[in-house]
């Protein structure tokens, strides 16, 4: 049990860090659809979009989706719960596959830590977002219809 408490309460800390990040881009979850750009490099821009599925008074099921047309590669889906009474943002699932539970021995085709691996890749994925920011796809049409 003495092992398990560092890792847990980091995993804690990621899971509040990528809470604050989400809701500065989501604008407190307010609305049920967001549909956003972001610039990679000069040439190529991602479309990002968060979906909510399910809305609770305490908790939110957002889906996230990045496509980048050029480069088929970089597009992947994840599927992020949102505790808003715990102020906690956790990743449930990355194209369309969960980690196991706990319990349950561990596959040759997934590793160990998968679970920190998939909430770490959206803390990167949300960080690279503010680095090279987002712009609303409505307001790129009216700067490009200009």
């Amino acid at each position: 049990m003495r092992n398990r408490l560092p890792k847990t309460s980091h995993h804690i800390s990621i899971c509040e860090a990528n809470f604050l990040r989400l809701s500065r881009i989501l604008m407190r979850f307010e609305k049920d659809h967001y549909f956003f750009e972001s610039a990679i490099n000069n040439n190529n821009y991602q479309h990002v979009s968060f979906l909510v599925l399910d809305r609770t008074k305490h908790t939110i099921c957002i889906e996230a989706k990045s496509n980048d047309l050029d480069i088929p590669l970089n597009s992947f889906t994840l599927r992020i719960n949102v505790f808003l009474d715990a102020e906690m943002v956790e990743v449930s699932s990355y194209q369309s596959e969960k980690p196991l539970p706990f319990f349950y021995k561990k596959t040759v085709m997934q590793s160990k830590d998968e679970k920190e691996q998939q909430n770490r890749f959206l803390t990167e994925w949300l960080e690279s977002i503010f680095n090279s920011g987002l712009v609303p796809k409505n307001i790129i049409k009216n700067i490009i219809n200009e």
